[in-house]
């Protein structure tokens, strides 16, 4: 998959893709945003399982943001199935140096796009730490409505913090 966002680009992942992909994501102020499962330090492997990992979904769920030869972040999507079938989340990061460039919300408007074309959808929500005020940001400028704040519901890096759901609509 490629969609072209301006100056760079959606892409899968591809195995070369390792080394940016362990720099780029070796950051704690990254990791301190996103669930656990994504580990902190970031080393190669962790990049390596990774790539393979999205090697193995059908369809294609996870994507690289980057260039040809480089990636300076990712986005993906969780299908959700069962009654929730026609919702998905969305998730993202981006390196430290490319923050505040608009990448990021390049990034979410054309994978949300090709989201609700390419699959049954209705409706993609994404939730982010009440600490993250600059991705709530993100989520608006795409188009996303701030629907619920979850209240003591996730606990990271020890502490005990507020979740806030953001969601959009087919349509």
């Amino acid at each position: 998959m490629r969609i072209d966002i301006g100056e760079w680009l959606i892409r899968s992942y591809q195995t070369e893709d390792a080394e940016s992909l362990a720099r780029s994501a070796n950051n704690r102020s990254i990791w301190r945003n996103l669930n656990d499962y994504f580990p902190h330090p970031y080393t190669l492997e962790d990049a390596h399982s990774w790539i393979d990992l999205t090697k193995q979904e059908s369809p294609e769920q996870n994507f690289a943001i980057g260039d040809e030869s480089e990636v300076i972040g990712g986005i993906g999507l969780k299908l959700r199935d069962d009654v929730f079938r026609r919702s998905a989340e969305i998730g993202y990061w981006l390196a430290e140096p490319h923050w505040g460039q608009g990448i990021a919300t390049a990034a979410l408007l054309a994978l949300t796009d090709y989201a609700f074309e390419q699959f049954n959808l209705v409706r993609i929500d994404a939730g982010v730490f009440e600490w993250n005020p600059a991705s709530c940001r993100v989520l608006e400028k795409a188009g996303y409505e701030r629907e619920a704040r979850l209240r003591r519901s996730v606990f990271k890096d020890g502490q005990t913090i507020d979740r806030l759901i953001y969601a959009r609509f087919r349509g």
